[in-house]
């Protein structure tokens, strides 16, 4: 990992133990949307720190109640709670990835799984919804426009999205290399 990850890491549990970003200060009305843009190639060390923010608020901050989705998962049970899985399964190994991204845009629409989302964050009794699973949800599940339909769902809930690849406050490129439609409505949790 890269000195400039690291430092930008070690300033992330402090960020979101501050009073300013609990209470979204100094946003001028906007939702407290953040990014934690990485290299991509940095993910299996991003997800042993996701462990140790996790572990650091359930032993050093127990007051403060943090969900933690992981969008591909979420995807998982959706589908299975549905019971779209196996045929899902069958269909990407018979017909190919195209046809599965065919067939799940309905289920899977970010109209839809925004609610869903919303269902497993509780925003109305959590303090900080952290959101992990960009890349390994791409290509099902366009994260800026997920974004775009929690807006008006999660109350005054602030949420972090760990994003592997590049958001400069205007806008995502996934993986450093596919760029998504504008996204201004985030900021940066640590520059």
């Amino acid at each position: 990992m890269n000195e400039e990850l690291k430092q930008r890491l070690n300033k992330v549990i402090p960020r979101l133990e501050s009073q300013e970003f609990l209470d979204n200060a100094g946003l001028g009305n906007e939702i407290g949307f953040y990014i934690f843009d990485y290299p991509p190639e940095e993910e299996l060390a991003i997800r042993e720190y996701m462990d140790i923010i996790l572990a650091h608020f359930a032993t050093k901050r127990p007051d403060l109640k943090v969900i933690h989705i992981n969008l591909f998962k979420l995807i998982i049970g959706h589908l299975e709670n549905r019971n779209l899985l196996e045929k899902s399964l069958k269909l990407q190994k018979e017909k190919g990835d195209e046809a599965l991204r065919t067939a799940l845009a309905g289920p899977l629409n970010e109209e839809k799984l925004a609610k869903v989302f919303v269902e497993a964050a509780d925003p109305d009794n959590s303090d900080i919804v952290i959101v992990s699973g960009v890349g390994n949800s791409w290509p099902l599940l366009r994260s800026h426009t997920l974004l775009n339909n929690l807006h008006p769902l999660m109350s005054r809930t602030p949420l972090v999205m760990f994003y592997p690849g590049i958001y400069d406050g205007q806008s995502l490129k996934l993986f450093g290399r596919l760029k998504d439609d504008n996204y201004y409505r985030a900021f940066r949790l640590i520059t």
